[in-house]
């Protein structure tokens, strides 16, 4: 019986990635057909990826895609970090649950609502579209994010620690420097992939606070794909879609690592 379960439950879960991943596989595998359409596949050719690389307009908006990403998940990760540890040490449980509550509407409210209220706001404070509207977005969105992934790893830390820092002389900065944020690290570093993966993979906030003149991979991909079919999109996906896929195996990598070293050390000694 327990074996019919498992093979039952495996079947599941063959099926629900063979759903979620057998779209992408088919746009991958037709970015290299030279018939220039997903219906027939005519023979291989990388020309659709020389198109990318060769469009300057595109490397451009790649460029300032990943800048947005790298420069909202820091700001965001450093605010958030901070953030998660003020909600933490609030003694009174009112107006620290009005806290995590207001934190996790931000996250569950529609991109939509989110995009368009942006919208207002920047049109309201004299705010123009383009790099400045679209950072700012993206950092007020990450940051509910990173406070989520971190402050677990703030309730997991025994309050001893800090007693015994404060105790040996300790100061504030010290307690925070030397034993607060080393031990939660990995939710640091959890909360900053997090925050780098929803802004490169942000369309509906962009969408509305993105100006004239600037624009990023989501929103380029959806003009593009408007327009046409075009392989070249296919191509670009795909790029994206590697891009990825070496991010996460880079942070199981490093979070693997992290988990493995203080094991390492107790049995060292």
């Amino acid at each position: 019986m327990s074996k019919g379960k498992w093979k039952l439950s495996n079947l599941y879960l063959i099926a629900v990635f063979a759903v979620l991943y057998a779209p992408i596989l088919y746009l991958m595998f037709y970015s290299f057909n030279s018939g220039g359409s997903m219906r027939e596949f005519e023979g291989f050719t990388l020309e659709y990826y020389n198109e990318v690389f060769q469009d300057t307009r595109l490397l451009i908006i790649v460029l300032n895609t990943f800048i947005i990403a790298l420069l909202s998940a820091a700001i965001s990760t450093i605010i958030g970090v901070f953030g998660a540890i003020a909600i933490h040490y609030i003694r009174s449980n009112r107006p620290k649950g009005a806290l995590l509550t207001l934190n996790n509407v931000l996250i569950v409210s529609p991109d939509v609502i989110i995009g368009a209220s942006f919208l207002i706001l920047f049109t309201l404070a004299g705010i123009q579209l383009g790099f400045t509207s679209v950072l700012l977005s993206h950092i007020a969105f990450s940051i509910p994010i990173v406070v989520i992934m971190v402050l677990p790893k703030l309730q997991e830390m025994s309050g001893t620690l800090i007693d015994a820092a404060r105790d040996l002389g300790a100061s504030g900065w010290q307690v925070l420097s030397k034993v607060v944020l080393p031990y939660i690290k990995p939710g640091i570093f959890a909360g900053f992939f997090m925050a780098l993966t929803y802004s490169l993979d942000d369309f509906a906030v962009t969408f509305f606070v993105t100006g004239n003149g600037f624009s990023t991979l989501s929103v380029e991909i959806y003009s593009r794909a408007r327009q046409g079919v075009s392989l070249s999109i296919n191509a670009l996906s795909t790029l994206i879609f590697l891009f990825t896929v070496v991010l996460v195996i880079g942070y199981y990598f490093i979070n693997k690592r992290n988990n493995v070293r203080p094991g390492a050390k107790e049995g060292s000694l």
